[in-house]
């Protein structure tokens, strides 16, 4: 598998979900994790992770910038 580009998710508020997605014919959930304000996860895509779900206020850097996530008001 080719080496891929990491990203940084950071935490805005307490309680932000980093969900990992599966591959194949069936998309699954297959890891969550849980930040708190100011914590930091660095994550890549694998050949078990095809998509992340951020649930929570964050920023997540990648290679063409930043994306931040909205939490529901």
């Amino acid at each position: 598998m080719a080496q891929t580009d990491y990203i940084v998710i950071k935490a805005k508020e307490d309680g932000v979900n980093v969900i990992g997605l599966t591959r194949g014919n069936d998309t699954k959930f297959h890891h969550t994790e849980k930040l708190d304000r100011g914590e930091v996860m660095i994550a890549q895509f694998t050949e078990h992770t095809s998509a992340m779900k951020i649930r929570g206020k964050a920023d997540v850097h990648i290679a063409s910038g930043i994306v931040t996530s909205e939490g529901k008001e």
